[in-house]
């Protein structure tokens, strides 16, 4: 068994950079997608911008404030009443409001639990209630995680770490990474493979002297290009990475390796 999985990519977070990049990879490969954002405006946007697949029916648009109680719930019931059944789930869903932080320069406690909630409790929550659907098609879901799930940032690279690198950014994909791990050991009775992926900065945000310092301290010589993310989501989501599951693939250009 290889190959595309047969049945519609459920992607949260799909407004933002990564989010749109994912949604563009799989409706160019002929595959259908469910994007999921916060807000409608972003949804409208989303929807204009791939006015095609969404008249063809390849596209589907919800709103869903996953971090807010109830959140996953409501997902989950406009699925159902709209018939959708998603094969494949890409966790993507994040809120800078998070990671803005006051004087002090400390994340505080609300900022914190927002992370974690967004990072880790809704994705959890979401994998297992599509995994607990009657007959569920659901056969893999990638968690989207960051470098600093799995290293801590290099200083040296920002002119301000504690705001422009919060620490509980790391922490929270660090979380994930585990979430991963055992998503996937209790999901593999059902036959759902549970991976992640793991991104070192991509460009398009971060201006030529933060590049420039970035481009010093990873082997490639470069941040990732906005091209280059969704092919490693794509063979973890498809049958062709049917042996894996539980696994957190790095794509870093290097940054980890030193």
């Amino acid at each position: 068994m290889s190959g595309p999985m047969k049945g519609p990519i459920l992607i949260t977070g799909a407004g933002g950079k990564l989010g749109r990049a994912f949604v563009r990879h799989f409706l160019q490969a002929g595959g259908d997608v469910i994007a999921a954002v916060r807000r409608q405006q972003s949804l409208d946007a989303l929807l204009a911008d791939f006015r095609a697949a969404a008249q063809e029916g390849r596209l589907h648009g919800v709103t869903a404030d996953l971090a807010q109680e109830g959140g996953v719930g409501a997902l989950v019931a406009f699925l159902d009443a709209n018939a959708l059944r998603p094969a494949g789930l890409v966790n993507n869903a994040r809120s800078l409001d998070n990671l803005r932080l006051g004087e002090t320069g400390v994340p505080s406690r609300a900022g914190f639990l927002g992370e974690l909630t967004l990072a880790v409790v809704a994705p959890c929550e979401l994998a297992l209630a599509l995994a607990g659907q009657p007959d569920s098609p659901l056969e893999s879901v990638v968690n989207v995680g960051s470098i600093y799930g799995v290293v801590a940032p290099n200083t040296a690279l920002y002119d301000d770490p504690a705001r422009e690198s919060p620490l509980h950014y790391g922490v929270a994909k660090s979380a994930l990474v585990q979430l991963t791990r055992e998503l996937a050991v209790r999901l593999a009775p059902r036959g759902i493979r549970v991976n992640a992926v793991s991104f070192g900065g991509v460009e398009g945000r971060a201006g030529e002297a933060f590049q420039a310092r970035y481009a010093k301290l990873c082997p490639m010589g470069r941040m990732l290009r906005e091209d280059e993310v969704a092919g490693p989501v794509a063979f973890l989501l498809s049958r062709d990475s049917s042996g894996v599951t539980g696994h957190n693939l790095v794509v870093d250009g290097g940054w980890t390796a030193w």
